[in-house]
């Protein structure tokens, strides 16, 4: 009996921890994010810090995602739909995979609309650290004046996610 509960109080303990919050802890990057650079599809290499102001002004939905990822495939049609419903959100896409073919063949595939982008160093690399990555896929809700409205979604979260998207554009 005493095995059972202890396991029980380990696993609720390793369960809590690790669990994603949805509200945000966060109303900024931090200034190690901001300053990691990001491989664009044209091949160049672009500070996240320049992404994000090619987006002041608009509401910003981020997804941290990869092509490898099965929780990030099959959240592809709600994503979609997430998509239909918001068309005056702006979408940015941060891809975690381990090459830029595959990242391509990724969006090319899933057919993937708005902005890509692809970290240099994975999941467990500098950037990710640098926004707290522990999941993917991963959304980040911006507003217009570039303020985290939500820092930490998951695919299970899309129904708080377009309750957020739906309050800015009011």
């Amino acid at each position: 009996m005493k095995k059972t509960a202890l396991l029980i109080i380990a696993f609720a303990t390793f369960s809590c921890t690790k669990a994603q919050k949805t509200e945000s802890t966060k109303n900024a990057f931090s200034e190690t994010a901001l300053s990691q650079t990001l491989l664009a599809t044209d091949g160049n290499q672009v500070k996240f810090e320049d992404i994000l102001k090619n987006q002041k002004g608009k509401i910003t939905l981020i997804e941290v995602w990869a092509s490898w990822c099965g929780d990030c495939v099959k959240a592809m049609p709600k994503l979609k739909e997430l998509q239909a419903n918001n068309p005056k959100v702006s979408y940015v896409f941060l891809s975690m995979d381990k090459t830029a073919d595959k990242w391509k063949a990724g969006i090319e595939k899933h057919e993937l609309k708005g902005s890509h982008f692809m970290a240099n160093d994975g999941m467990k690399g500098v950037f990710g650290s640098a926004i707290d990555l522990d999941w993917i896929p991963r959304y980040i809700i911006i507003d217009k004046k570039g303020k985290i409205v939500l820092y930490r979604a998951i695919e299970t979260d899309f129904d708080k996610i377009n309750e957020e998207l739906k309050k800015l554009q009011k």
